[in-house]
């Protein structure tokens, strides 16, 4: 009798996709809405300036200067006298130049300190990034 009951049933091979697929589809519409969210970096209120174009990073590397006059090169806080260095690994490692962030409160002077420093490490495209300005 066990014989008839195995003859019987079909054997079922096929996976069922769907309820993957389901999982999928959920992950990655949490992506797509976390994604704009996680945009990390150093908290810098960027000065506003009236351009074509607004330049943001889009790769390469960011130095930013915080509103206290610290230097962050990708995130990681650099001493003034390692920014060079940093700077020049870091453009090595990835190419498409540097974008410097600098808070609005930020003295003049330190800004060209550190974009001197940017270039004494042999970067020679460096880009200032900015807010749109909100009125043309």
């Amino acid at each position: 009798m066990a014989r008839r009951r195995r003859e019987g049933l079909a054997l079922n091979a096929e996976i069922n996709v769907v309820s993957l697929i389901d999982v999928m589809m959920l992950l990655m519409v949490i992506f797509m809405l976390t994604a704009p969210m996680m945009q990390g970096g150093v908290d810098v209120a960027l000065p506003e300036a009236a351009a074509a174009r607004p330049l943001e990073p889009k790769g390469g590397v960011t130095v930013s200067v915080a509103a206290d006059g610290r230097v962050y090169v990708d995130d990681a806080p650099v001493a003034d006298d390692e920014v060079a260095a940093r700077v020049t690994a870091a453009s090595a490692a990835r190419p498409g130049g540097v974008y410097l962030r600098a808070d609005r409160g930020v003295d003049y002077g330190r800004v060209v300190r550190v974009l001197a420093a940017v270039r004494a490490g042999g970067v020679r495209d460096v880009g200032l990034v900015a807010e749109p300005d909100p009125a043309p």
